[in-house]
């Protein structure tokens, strides 16, 4: 499969394509920065460099021409202001989505957060914001009409992997560290389970593949 990750210096997205290319998937990484290219190439991906606040629909879709499989990981990051949070969590998952459609790619995982599809609980105006966007984006993407996943993981750490998750429907607020979230989207990207769902992911004690492999039952 050839699998093309949108916002490839991502640390969940860096893990992401060192997965895949282990397992034999060609992998095409967007970034932002020229100097990102080396990391990208370490985890054995192809890097691009493609703005997505000063791209557009038809310059993407060529670009990402032939994939089988997009995955959204990009975010504005911590520190950016409320409008970033929407020119990129938001306009940018918008932006892969018409790319896709346009390119004749069927499958989409979007990386969320727990607490989208709701107002924020409190917190400054940056992650009213943030949510607000996430919100939207997934709004857009259940509208289309592609094999869509929407993942929303917990509070996210730098703990090792421990293959050990909760994958449903809707599961209590809790963390997990980005390497088993990283896992999990590679699983359903190969498997294609998930497909026109919107699930929540912490940790756990069922093992990722038994995990994913339980969405399709």
């Amino acid at each position: 499969m050839r699998i093309a990750i949108i916002g490839g210096h991502g640390q969940i997205a860096l893990q992401l394509g060192r997965i895949l290319s282990e397992r034999g998937h060609a992998v095409q990484s967007v970034i932002r920065k020229p100097a990102q290219a080396g990391d990208i190439e370490a985890a054995g991906g192809e890097p691009l460099v493609l703005d997505l606040e000063r791209s557009n629909a038809e310059d993407l879709a060529a670009a990402l021409a032939g994939a089988d499989a997009v995955v959204f990981a990009a975010g504005a990051g911590p520190g950016s202001g409320p409008e970033r949070k929407y020119t990129v969590d938001r306009d940018g998952s918008v932006l892969l989505a018409d790319a896709a459609v346009r390119a004749g790619i069927p499958r989409f995982l979007q990386i969320s957060t727990m607490g989208a599809g709701k107002p924020a609980a409190g917190g400054d105006e940056s992650w009213i914001a943030y949510i607000d966007a996430k919100t939207q984006a997934e709004d857009d993407l259940r509208a289309r009409d592609l094999d869509w996943t929407i993942l929303r993981p917990g509070r996210l750490t730098d703990e090792p992997a421990t293959g050990q998750v909760q994958l449903a429907d809707s599961v209590a607020a809790g963390s997990i560290p980005r390497a088993d979230v990283a896992a999990v989207l590679a699983e359903l990207l190969i498997t294609g389970a998930g497909a026109r769902r919107t699930l929540e992911l912490i940790s756990g004690t069922e093992g990722v593949d038994k995990a994913v492999s339980a969405l399709r039952s």
